[in-house]
């Protein structure tokens, strides 16, 4: 089963996905400037999940959304939104999670790839990448490690939903 990007949506005017897109032909859309740096106000998230719906959108994709997910998105698109981020869940979620492992001492760390709900990276785990900590490392080498294992499991686990490999999440909601 291929898998089509039909939307694109982001919080930064300037992020490399947009043009991307754009070059395939594929619609996009960039979020108000809101109040605030870590959520969107509920009309501006509203727009987004109207937008996301309107465009055909069965799988939203969180990659490098540094916004906490509030209602209107969740309550659209509850068990069809994943999100990646460059820790081994439940240990570090939250910004610079990389930076957290490589001051904690950890000796491996990694990348996940969960459902979204609406607890900040508190969704249960898909799938996950171990990355070890090497000696000399410094944050920044260290969540360069994370980010090329990330480019390979965020898609690999995109793929296997698309193809039924994973099952996808139930709403608990819906009976």
């Amino acid at each position: 089963m291929p898998v089509e990007l039909v939307f694109v949506g982001s919080d930064l005017a300037d992020a490399k996905i947009l043009e991307e897109a754009k070059a395939r032909g594929v619609s996009t859309w960039v979020c108000p400037k809101g109040k605030f740096r870590t959520k969107l106000e509920a009309e501006i998230e509203e727009e987004l999940a109207q937008r996301l719906a309107d465009s055909g959108t069965e799988l939203v994709v969180l990659a490098g959304y540094m916004r906490v997910v509030k209602r209107p998105l969740l309550n659209r698109f509850w068990g069809a939104m994943i999100n990646i981020h460059p820790s081994l869940l439940p240990a570090f979620p939250g910004l610079r999670a990389w930076e957290q492992a490589w001051k904690a001492g950890v000796k491996e760390t990694g990348c996940s790839v969960h459902w979204v709900n609406e607890v900040v990276d508190g969704g249960s785990v898909i799938r996950q990448i171990r990355v070890p900590v090497e000696v000399g490392d410094s944050s920044e080498t260290l969540h360069g490690r994370i980010q090329e294992a990330e480019h390979c499991l965020l898609p690999e686990v995109v793929r296997d939903l698309a193809e039924g490999r994973i099952p996808w999440l139930k709403d608990p909601r819906k009976k």
